[in-house]
């Protein structure tokens, strides 16, 4: 066999599950800094039911910085944890914990000239589970239902409305 491995570009495929908005549970997460010394907690999250239950969805960040506290506030709240006032939160407080989330596939480039595809969240990509009251007809909910494009990508038996 004869392979020329110079004729393609170098991808890396990252890409686990497709487009759309899934029950993800936060699997794990990993403390840390960023650049600018801020406060830095990456999630994994798992598909949680569904199709493609047990599959990693995507890694996502929250920055406890003054920039990023909206959207930590945001993801917090969908997770069911306290998010106004002021809070003690430690790593494992999200741990195990579900929301609804919506993953896209993101494609950049790296500095050495590899294209990288994977997952990932979009800012405004995490919802709160629906309730009972909302899973039955509550137009208070239609924000967390999935687009057009996103609910072609999932399994209709893995959204819990």
């Amino acid at each position: 066999m004869e392979i020329d491995f110079d004729a393609s570009d170098p991808v890396s495929d990252f890409v686990t599950v497709p487009a759309g908005t899934y029950v993800c549970r936060v699997a794990e997460i990993r403390p840390g800094t960023t650049r600018a010394g801020d406060q830095r907690w990456s999630l994994r999250l798992v598909v949680a039911e569904g199709h493609h239950v047990g599959k990693q969805a995507a890694w996502d960040s929250l920055v406890f910085s003054t920039r990023g506290r909206a959207r930590a506030r945001l993801v917090l709240q969908a997770l069911g944890l306290p998010a106004s006032g002021r809070v003690e939160i430690e790593p494992g407080d999200l741990e195990g914990r579900t929301a609804l989330v919506e993953i896209r596939p993101a494609e950049y480039k790296s500095p050495s000239g590899e294209v990288v595809r994977r997952n990932e969240v979009p800012y405004d990509g995490f919802r709160s589970m629906p309730t009972h009251g909302e899973a039955n007809g509550d137009p208070s909910f239609a924000s967390a239902r999935p687009n057009r494009r996103e609910a072609d990508a999932i399994d209709p038996g893995s959204i819990p409305f």
